[in-house]
């Protein structure tokens, strides 16, 4: 879908200057709107960023995504008072001062969290391919006040198998990915919304070994609980609750090594059986054994 810089129907002059720095930046054209024009006329084969006094609202013709903090407003309040349940800081084991990248920011709950389990001295970067999200969770991260414990998400547009390529080996301390599931789980009309403008590119073995690579400490993966997603990438899911739609899987220690070696290593190829067998079908693991 074509996607383009509007502003809201009141606009100031500030604003409108603004969406049009944006558009030029983010490489989209910018429409002009008449004041109190309706927006569906301009939505017909779009979408549209819209500035307005709220802050950035991403719109096509079935709804609307605004950005906001969302469950992650609680899970770091939970976190302020001392209680450390969160299935992400368990399983992540986050220190204060860490440097996390998050491949797969999305509307960047999971990077909120991190940024205040590090605190104000780490470091927190996340990528989104998307450009319709980028910008709606850039702008909104940019208005968003953290807290004074947590350091601020650094939001940039890249595609994280390109990003981990060009990052030195063991950059950052701690790597997260938590694709979009290809099967859908329920959730919200906002969610929705996001899934329609996300990417849906899996998360292959070789991104997972160049991810072990640039990782210090740990790689960090999400999979929806019973699809057979960590499986196939050589992982297996952390105990936690049978009654939770999503799991989380941790690579460290030796497995981190073999996954680094794996990708340091361009001659290592897996070798093929033959008759072909059920690892085989399940494609290669992260590392080898």
């Amino acid at each position: 879908m074509k996607l383009a810089v509007t502003t809201s129907g009141k606009c100031s002059v500030e604003l409108s200057l603004r969406a049009k720095e944006a558009a030029r930046r983010w490489s989209l054209p910018f429409l002009e709107r008449g004041r109190k024009a309706p927006l569906g006329p301009m939505l017909d084969g779009r979408a549209l960023l819209v500035f307005g006094a709220q802050g950035l609202a991403l719109w096509d013709r079935r709804g609307v995504l605004r950005f906001t903090p969302g469950m992650a407003r609680l899970r770091v309040k939970r976190i302020d008072a001392g209680v450390r349940d969160d299935l992400l800081l368990r399983t992540a084991g986050f220190e204060p001062s860490q440097t996390v990248l998050d491949c797969t920011l999305g509307l960047g709950a999971d990077a909120l969290v991190a940024a205040r389990a590090v605190g104000r001295r780490g470091t927190v970067v996340g990528l989104e391919s998307s450009l319709a999200v980028y910008a709606l969770v850039r702008e909104g991260l940019e208005g968003y006040d953290p807290g004074p414990e947590s350091c601020r998400v650094e939001v940039l547009h890249q595609c994280a198998e390109s990003f981990l390529s060009l990052q030195a080996d063991q950059s950052f301390d701690h790597v997260l990915f938590d694709p979009m599931f290809q099967r859908p789980q329920r959730s919200s009309p906002s969610f929705e919304m996001l899934r329609r403008f996300a990417d849906y590119s899996p998360l292959t073995v070789s991104m997972l070994q160049q991810a072990a690579r640039v990782a210090r400490v740990s790689v960090v993966v999400k999979g929806a609980r019973h699809s057979g997603d960590l499986g196939k990438l050589g992982l297996s899911a952390r105990p936690g609750s049978p009654y939770a739609a999503v799991a989380w899987a941790r690579l460290d220690g030796e497995a981190l090594e073999r996954a680094r070696w794996a990708a340091t290593c361009p001659t290592y190829r897996p070798e093929p059986t033959s008759p072909p067998d059920r690892r085989q079908e399940e494609g290669p693991k992260a590392f080898p054994p």
